[in-house]
Order: C-alpha cells, then structure tokens, then sequence
C-alpha cells in the first residue's frame, strides 16, 4: 500500500468520526493481553494474538521458549543513533533484524536440532485459546505454521494514525539524536523510517534503492504479502476449501490435499468479501431491529435488577419464616423440657425426703421408740398401726430401690440430620430438565400417543407443555437446518397442548401421510425447563380400519386361541396336529391356518397395523377377496393352496395373457425375519407367500440390495402396517414404526376384500389397538361382521 493510500484511508477514517474509529477498539483487542495487538498471528481456531503472548502462553504450558524478533519500539529495532552520513556498514550480526515471518520460518518450537532424525513425531503443540475456551492443535511446528494477520495490522496501524493523528510522531531512524527530524516516509523494503533528507541519501536516484516502495512512517513494518510458512518466498495463490488454509503452489501438490476444494485466492478473496458485503447491508439495513432489540435488551436488564431486589427480599422473608419457625419450635420444645425437668426434680425431692426420714435421729424413728414406750395394750394397738403400715414401706422401698424418675433426659435428644440434610440441599427452585421421549411407546396411528419421562435428577414439575407442527418441504431440496428450514418450520408454526397432565398426551385432527415433529418441556414455579429433544412421526397413509379377529368364521379351535378382546391370536398344538405328529417319524405335517377379520371393504383407501412375536414359525399377514378366502377354508385341509389349484384359474395360460391380479396379497413371516418378494423375470407357480409372476412389487426406496430372484429377507419390523388402496387395486406393506414402505404389489378388487392371517407352526399376532380405545375408560363395544360394507374409523 502506497503511502498517499495511507493518508486516504486515515482522512475517510478521521472523517468517518472519532467515536465511531474507537468504539472498534475493543475488537483490536489481544484476547491474552487484553491490550490492542501487536505482531498478531492467526490461530487455526481464526483468532489472532499477539506474537509475544502466544509465545507466553506456550511456554507457561511447558514448550520451549522459541527465538522472538526484537519490538518495533524498542531500541533495537529504531537505530535512530545512526548518522546518515556515516558508511553504510551492515547491521551487527548479533541484533537480529529478521521480518516476523522469516522468524517463525525458521522452526521455533519445534524440538529436534537440525540434521537430526528423530524416529517419532513430537507431539503437537495445544495452545489454550480464551475465545474458544478450549485448546487448539497448533501442530509439532508449534506457531510456525501461524500466519502473521497482516490485514489486522493495517487496521490496527490506521486505528493508532487516527486516534493519535498529530499527538505523536514518528523519528528519523538514520538522525543523530542531538538533531533528529521527523520522519515523512518509511520504505516497505528497507523496513525504516526516513525524514526527507536521509530519504535522499539512501535512495538515490538512479539507483536500484530508488525503485522501493514508501509508506506512511511506522515503526512496526511487516513483509509486502504473505509467503509459505513451509516453502520459503512461495507465494499464497490458493485457498483450500476443505481445510480453511491458504496454499502456495507447492504445497497444492501435497497429496494431503488430493480432492479438496481448492479454488484461487482471488476468488476466495471476492467470495468472502461479497458475503462479507451482504451481512453488512444486511445489519445496516434492519437498524431498528438491532435498536428495538437493543431496547429489549436494556429493559430486560432493569426488569432483572428489579426482579433480583424482589427474590432477595423473597430470599430474606423466607430465612426469616424459617428463623421465626425455629425460635417457636425452639419455645415449645424449650417448654416442654422445662415441665419434664420439673416432675422428676418433685419425685426425686420426694424420695429424698423419704429416705431422709429413716435416718437414726430423723422423726420417724424418734416416733417410733416414743411409740414403743407405751405400756397401754389398747392405746398402743390403737397408735401403732399406721406407724407399722409406713416402716413396712420403707422397709420394701430399701429392699427393692429405684429412681421415681429417670434422670437421663435419652428421650429429650433431637434427630436433626434430616433437617440438617435438607438445609443443606436448600437451594433456589429449578425449572425441569429436558424430559426424555419414550420412543418405544411413541407412535401415530388413528391418533398421536407421546409419551415422555422426567430424568431421576430433575425437580417435579406441575405440568407439561407439549408442541408440535407439521415438517414442511424444503422448495428446492434445500436442507432443513439453513435459512429455507427456518422459514418452512415458520410457516407451519407449533401448535401447544398447554398444561398437560401426567407424562403422555394426545394428539388428533392430524394430517394423514405426513410428518410431525414435536417437542416437550415442563413447568414448576421457577417457570418452563428445556425442551426435550425432537422426534419425528410419520402420520399413517390413508384412514385407520378398526377391526376385530373373527372368531366364528375360518377359525380352527383345535389350533388357533383368539383373546377375549379378539385382537389377539395365537397358534397352539391341538389334538390332530399331535395325533400327526406321534405318527411321523422325521417330520410332522404343518398346515395353514386362516384367520380373517371382521370387515369387508369395498371401497376407499385403510390402513391398519400389528405385531408378529419374533419367535413364530411362520406367520402370513395381508388381504385377500372375501369369496376366495371361504372357497380356500372350505377345501380339505391336505390339498394345495388355491393359488395351485389348476381350477382356480390364477395360473391358467389365458389369465396370463390378461395380466389379472391375484386374489391374495401376503408377506411372510418367521424367526425373527420378514421376506419380500422380488419380481422374477420368468412365469412360474405362485404361492401363498403373496408373489406372482405377472406382478412388479417394488421394495423400499427402489433399492434391492444383491440377493437370490426369489426375494429378499430383512429383520423382521417391531409392527408392520398394511394400507390397502381398493380403487387402485394395491396394496403396500409398511414398517409402522417408521413408516417406511416394505413392499408393494396389486391384489383382485373385484369383491369384498378382507384382512387375512395365515399361521404355520406355532406363532402369535396382535392387531394394533387405536390410540382413542386405549385413552378411553371402556373399550367400545365389538362388531362383528363379514358382510359387504366399509368400515371407516378415522379418529
């Protein structure tokens, strides 16, 4: 930068207003030093420091202390003793005169010595960095791979000309000090300060000297544009994406950087300065939201000054309800010890005195030898009963002694601990914590069930607020955490069930095929906790059937159980299948046994879901036509299935050339596993397991990963949903959990359609109960029926 460049931008500096150049000051501050930096070196976390105090910090850590260039205040660097008529000898090789950056170059802060080999890596170097309040991996060169911020530099150098514009000057570094001038121009390469007549002198024209470039006078010079820390004199030309670091051509060849993001510096520079450009249009443009937030801000901080006097005294009335608590209890207890001591005193007196009175010389052995003089029979009889009936007890107190009163006080001893333990713990009301989402209970079917929990450490809270909102679509694709995912999240707003008792709630009137994300927090008196963390549900495709398992209609006693709520089946081994089994020697014969449920659909799109337990045989779950699953039950449980039965059509040469649908449509369960079926290219049989050679089912996602034409196998779901589309004539198989789609495939509409279970071996199934049945205090009452008609329980 030239030096009439210099003036420029210190005049627009000075013109721009005094006040506004220093309130920038606290951001030309060292985070270390807390002062305005000098020599400042960008770390790889992008704060810079000054030079002297990142080599400080290093060495308080424990590094070795690296070689550092002198000051550019100090007297070694401003050789103004110098006459600029003396010779022009070099400077003494003791004073080191190198630029910052030929310095770090030369490897401070790394251990070994040159021309040594070391057999390991030191390790690298952790610098603790104060913005980031975490250490930073400057690496085994230590600050050498730390490029000098020279951008800040200027900044810094036009802050210093402008805040001290004439107040202080720079001198001539070549005068004699009895006569020294102020300076008027520096030489960037020369890296000195001249007044016009030492300028003259050492750059005379003509001359080589002459050609170097002036600045403003400074007495902290620096190198014309950044170099290579690793390969000297190379310049940066590029910038590396990837890595966040600038390159030369040298080091863009590393293999290191193979199929990083390199681009040019001078496109880096234009993209960063084009956004840096928009963000600032962007603040100085919404100034008055930055001042009304600023007003927030300044009337937020005099409500917490008023709000903190107020819980102070708060604080204090309640210490001084628990202090005028203790001195009542402190009274009444006080009291109470009082009487206590009072009554054993007046028993053990009363003891005393007795015992007293049988002493030798006391009144009642006197009494006694008087009363022992009477001669008189009758008098003596008459005198001497109550005197015999006291000695006898006097005599059985001696024999048999104790305290009237117990004088240990034991009882009168206080158990504090608990309240001790509980002054201890005292402390300020704290909001919740984050609740925890059951996601095992979790899900979205007829209705929205959320269930949550609160973490064993967090106070009780009096309710819940849960929220919820639909997930919009990104326009573009665009990802839902940048500016596009904030302004679909605000376009769809949360919705709030406010005051939420209890740990589950609810939710109704959703949207079909679509995704919720929801959220909850408590509330106590200290006000509202954390939100939990978000999860998200998938509303189910088409309406929810209700139905139950019929269990008067293709059902086998013998071998399947239904529950009392019919939403249950389980296969057990009846007598036949025993009787068949005792017969055979290497196998039992397994038939399949039919299950339906309650309803026939004939028209609309319904969605139902439930369970296989893991450890079945085989269990088949799907639809098919009313009409053809009574023809199949009917037919001797030995012969094949309808879809083999050479009269039924389904495999007949004409039906393939029709390409018509099969009657049934189902996926087969087992062990723990799920198989889908693939479409082959080839016609052949089909079997009950729902695949057909004219169809063309499609497996999740369309991705099938490698595996045999037949079909492939996935762990079996925790749930599996079923959504039948009669119109359309399909239907698809889903991981209810997730909502993700299995398998899908076409089945015969041209009837009444019904759900349909078939149990091989032993196994057990459990439709999914609606939300509503499971919220409500009596189950609704059961219909069955296989008649013709649409059941439609959308709640």
């Amino acid at each position: 930068m030239s030096g009439l460049g210099v003036v420029y931008e210190a005049n627009n500096l000075a013109a721009f207003g005094m006040s506004n150049v220093k309130s920038m000051e606290c951001e030309l501050h060292c985070p270390v030093c807390k002062e305005i930096v000098k020599q400042p070196v960008v770390l790889p976390c992008q704060h810079s420091v000054c030079l002297m105090c990142a080599s400080e910090v290093l060495v308080q850590n424990g590094y070795p202390a690296p070689e550092l260039p002198p000051e550019p205040n100090s007297p070694a660097s401003t050789p103004n003793t110098r006459s600029p008529r003396q010779a022009r000898r070099p400077m003494s090789s003791k004073a080191d005169h190198r630029p910052i950056d030929r310095v770090l170059r030369s490897g401070f802060g790394t251990y070994p010595s040159p021309g040594r080999r070391r057999k390991e890596p030191p390790p690298a170097m952790l610098f603790p960095c104060p913005p980031c309040g975490r250490e930073v991996e400057l690496g085994e060169k230590g600050l050498t791979d730390c490029l000098r911020n020279l951008t800040l530099e200027r900044i810094v150098e036009r802050y210093r000309h402008t805040v001290s514009l004439g107040s202080v000057a720079v001198m001539c570094q070549f005068c004699k000090p009895p006569q020294s001038l102020e300076a008027t121009k520096g030489c960037a390469d020369c890296q000195a300060s001249f007044c016009n007549e030492c300028f003259k002198l050492y750059h005379p024209w003509g001359t080589p000297r002459a050609q170097h470039e002036h600045v403003q006078p400074t007495l902290n010079f620096r190198p014309k544009v950044l170099s290579c820390p690793e390969h000297d004199q190379e310049r940066l030309h590029f910038y590396c994406r990837t890595c966040q670091r600038l390159l030369c051509p040298l080091c863009k060849l590393r293999r290191v950087h193979a199929g990083h993001k390199v681009a040019p510096v001078t496109q880096a520079y234009q993209t960063l300065k084009d956004k840096i450009t928009k963000e600032m249009n962007y603040i100085l443009s919404n100034q008055e939201t930055v001042l009304g937030q600023i007003s927030q801000l300044e009337s937020a901080t005099t409500q917490t000054e008023a709000n903190s006097v107020a819980a102070r005294e708060q604080l204090s009335q309640s210490v001084r309800d628990l202090t005028a608590l203790l001195a009542e209890r402190h009274a009444s207890l006080s009291q109470a010890l009082e009487g206590a001591r009072q009554r054993r005193g007046e028993a053990l007196a009363g003891q005393v005195a007795e015992r007293r009175s049988l002493l030798e010389h006391a009144g009642l052995m006197v009494f006694s030898q008087e009363l022992l003089k009477e001669t008189d029979p009758p008098c003596f009889v008459q005198a001497a009963r109550q005197t015999h009936s006291r000695l006898s007890t006097s005599i059985e107190g001696l024999q048999c002694f104790s305290l009237a009163a117990d004088p240990s006080f034991r009882h009168f001893q206080l158990d504090v601990s608990k309240e001790l333990k509980l002054l201890t713990d005292l402390q300020f009301i704290q909001a919740p914590l984050a609740p925890v989402i059951d996601t095992q209970k979790t899900l979205a079917y007829d209705q929205l069930f959320l269930c949550w929990r609160l973490p064993q450490e967090s106070a009780p809270a009096w309710h819940f607020s849960v929220e919820f909102r639909r997930r919009g679509v990104v326009p573009g694709g665009g990802a839902r955490g940048g500016i596009q995912g904030r302004l679909a999240a605000a376009r769809w707003g949360w919705q709030r069930l406010e005051e939420v008792g209890g740990t589950s709630a609810v939710i109704d009137r959703l949207e079909m095929d679509s995704v919720y994300v929801l959220r909850v927090r408590g509330c106590n008196k200290a006000g509202f906790g954390e939100y939990s963390e978000e999860v998200y549900l998938h509303t189910p495709p088409a309406p929810v059937l209700n139905f139950y398992l019929d269990s008067r209609w293709g059902l086998h006693a013998d071998r399947l159980v239904v529950s009392k709520e019919q939403r249950c089946a389980r296969s057990v081994p009846g007598l036949s299948l025993m009787q068949a089994a005792d017969r055979a020697l290497t196998s039992c014969h397994l038939t399949a046994d039919l299950l339906v449920g309650d309803v026939a659909i004939t028209q609309g799109r319904h969605y139902w879901a439930c369970s296989v337990e893991p450890g079945s045989y085989l269990v088949k779950v799907g639809v098919g036509l009313e009409a053809k699953l009574q023809e199949w039950f009917h037919l001797p449980q030995d012969m094949a299935s309808p879809r083999y039965d050479p009269d039924s059509g389904h495999d007949s040469g004409a039906e393939d050339s029709l390409e018509s649908p099969p009657p049934f449509s189902f996926l087969t369960m087992g062990m723990g596993k799920i198989f889908l079926p693939q479409a082959p290219n080839h016609q052949n049989n089909h079997g009950c397991n729902g695949t057909n050679p004219r169809r063309s089912p499609t497996v999740a996602n369309g991705n099938s990963p490698a595996s045999s034409p037949t079909g492939l196998t996935y762990p079996l779901p925790p749930r599996l949903g079923v959504c039948l589309d009669f119109e359309k004539g399909r239907v698809t198989f889903y991981d209810a959990h997730s909502l993700r789609p299995l398998w899908e495939g076409p089945v015969d509409c041209s009837g009444p359609v019904c759900p349909a279970f078939f149990f091989i071996g032993g196994g057990a199934l459990q439709l999914q109960e609606l939300v509503a049945n499971r919220m409500a205090d009596q189950t609704p009452v059961r219909r069955v029926t296989i008649q013709s008609r649409v059941t439609n329980l959308n709640n």
